[in-house]
């Protein structure tokens, strides 16, 4: 038998209910060449400490051939290994190695964009206008020289138009890009846009991988006819203020026609969106026939405030009972601040942000953890001469500083152990001083460190799954008690507590299972704590 088939559950659930997934981001994860740059090469060689954490798969960023613009969201072979990141023949080796280990492997596909320099792309600016290859994509005459077709703005800044050929008097398209100029929107109206990706998805399906993050899962389709938006003063907000651009009815088609292929495969490949969305619209994606988990947005990035963590929660909740997928709860990825310094920073932010990844861990569904999350990481300040996220040059926000690569060894050589080799080249992004104190190595070694926490947590979790404490139809019921108690109830039998106040605060009945910090005194919980309680 299988490391995979010992972890599962009973037939009546599927793996990913109760799963928590760790996010690779794969050029910071390990260097195994000494180029400073993560790859295939280091992440299997670190693959076995993903394990020791007690996960249940890796979901890996992009990988595939890319000008990196982007760092790697600019794809211009979905089916292929960038040799920045190494082969598809080590690809293949790592995801043998992930299932020996007990670990399933979700890849990253962008349908929304591609690059510009993707051969289909190409093809279509050589073709000329009103062409077919064209219509792959969005272009469109523009009013004039210097006038877009619409109002549209990027996500990155500045308008979401660029001139096909700048400068020609017989070419007059402009194409669209939500993100970048170097990030062409495919036409999803085009049924041939459809078939291309339905093609993606069974390249790394055969290939045995079990599942796929779908990246700007909910702006595929844009209005028809591509109107002008009502406001054009939105940017970096997850293209929530133009409704022309994203949640068109048309998008829960494709993912109806995913899942399908998905359930073609043995065991079942899992579809994990990207819909930054309020709750109830987010939810309609992971109805029965679409997606089966899509991220919680509007929890990923909430600050310590128990009022909005209860909002949410129960928003979540009613979702939850009108579309019945759980939450797909997580507190850091690659594009946000991480929590420590979200929660405060310094000791402050630490303590909070233990107590937060606790409280995660014990709610109903499955969890995401980000690399080096587990280390109780914080957000780096990127020296401005390297920065390199194009977020940064067009809209004035950077996400460099929670991808700094991770830090293994308190010493400070081979890039405190990033680089695998025995001399390196500098980092892609530059670590900071005192980086080394957070060090891997260090926290193995060390009962009380984030590490050891997270390592516990997850191992009793396993066990209430296991012994039927957790289920996959818990609900979450949030309330705010005296004292800036954050109260979740997971069932009759388990709730999880926080204290987001400034004083202790005494515990409803029942026993203290786990918590982020020693509680002082019994059944009382002091601030910045997080407990696991089960009644009776």
């Amino acid at each position: 038998m299988s490391p995979l088939e010992e972890t599962a559950l009973a037939p009546s659930a599927e793996w990913w209910q109760s799963a928590v997934i760790y996010q690779v981001y794969p050029r910071s994860f390990a260097d195994g060449d000494g180029d400073g740059v993560g790859d295939l090469a280091g992440l299997i060689a670190r693959l076995p400490y993903i394990a020791s954490l007690g996960v249940d798969g890796i979901w890996m960023t992009p990988f595939q051939p890319s000008p990196q613009l982007d760092q790697g969201y600019d794809v211009t072979d979905y089916c292929g290994v960038d040799p920045l990141f190494g082969t598809m023949e080590q690809f293949d080796k790592l995801l043998e190695l992930a299932h020996s280990l007990g670990l399933r492997v979700l890849l990253d596909v962008v349908p929304n964009h591609c690059s510009s320099e993707h051969p289909l792309f190409q093809r279509a600016l050589a073709a000329g206008p009103g062409s077919p290859e064209r219509d792959m994509f969005h272009f469109v005459e523009g009013h004039d020289a210097e006038t877009p077709p619409n109002n549209w703005q990027s996500v990155f800044g500045g308008r979401a138009w660029s001139r096909a050929t700048p400068g020609s008097e017989s070419d007059k398209d402009w194409y669209l890009h939500l993100f970048s100029a170097g990030q062409p929107d495919w036409n999803w109206r085009n049924p041939a846009v459809g078939d291309y990706f339905d093609g993606v998805l069974r390249f790394w399906f055969d290939k045995g991988v079990d599942g796929l993050r779908i990246d700007v899962a909910h702006a595929l389709f844009k209005a028809e006819g591509l109107p002008d938006s009502p406001t054009t003063g939105g940017v970096v907000d997850g293209l929530r203020s133009n409704p022309q651009v994203s949640d068109q009815e048309e998008v829960h088609e494709v993912y109806r026609r995913w899942r399908t292929l998905a359930e073609k495969y043995q065991p079942h490949r899992l579809l994990v969106g990207e819909v930054n969305l309020e709750p109830a619209r987010a939810a309609r994606y992971t109805r029965a026939d679409e997606m089966q988990q899509a991220f919680a947005f509007s929890f990923v990035k909430l600050g310590w405030d128990p009022a909005a963590w209860a909002a949410v929660g129960n928003e979540l909740e009613t979702a939850r009972q009108l579309h019945g997928a759980t939450p797909t709860w997580a507190l850091e990825n690659h594009d946000i601040v991480r929590s420590v310094t979200r929660f405060g920073g310094g000791e402050l932010g630490s303590a909070r942000a233990r107590a937060a990844l606790v409280a995660l861990l014990g709610l109903p569904g499955p969890a995401y953890i980000y690399q080096g999350q587990e280390l109780g990481l914080s957000e780096v300040d990127v020296p401005l001469e390297s920065r390199v996220d194009p977020m940064w040059a067009r809209g004035g926000v950077c996400r460099d500083g929670a991808r700094v690569p991770l830090p293994w060894t308190d010493d400070a050589a081979l890039n405190h152990g990033f680089s695998l080799t025995d001399t390196a080249a500098d980092p892609w992004l530059p670590a900071p001083s005192g980086w080394g104190t957070h060090a891997i190595e260090l926290q193995q070694q060390d009962p009380e460190s984030s590490l050891a926490l997270v390592k516990s947590a997850l191992e009793l979790r396993r066990l209430l799954w296991k012994n039927e404490v957790f289920g996959p139809n818990d609900d979450g019921t949030w309330r705010v008690e005296a004292g800036n108690l954050l109260i979740c109830e997971r069932s009759a039998d388990f709730f999880v507590a926080v204290a987001m106040g400034t004083e202790p605060v005494q515990l409803p009945a029942g026993t203290v299972l786990f918590s982020a910090e020693p509680l002082a005194l019994d059944c009382w919980l002091q601030p910045n704590n997080a407990a696991w309680v089960l009644r009776g």
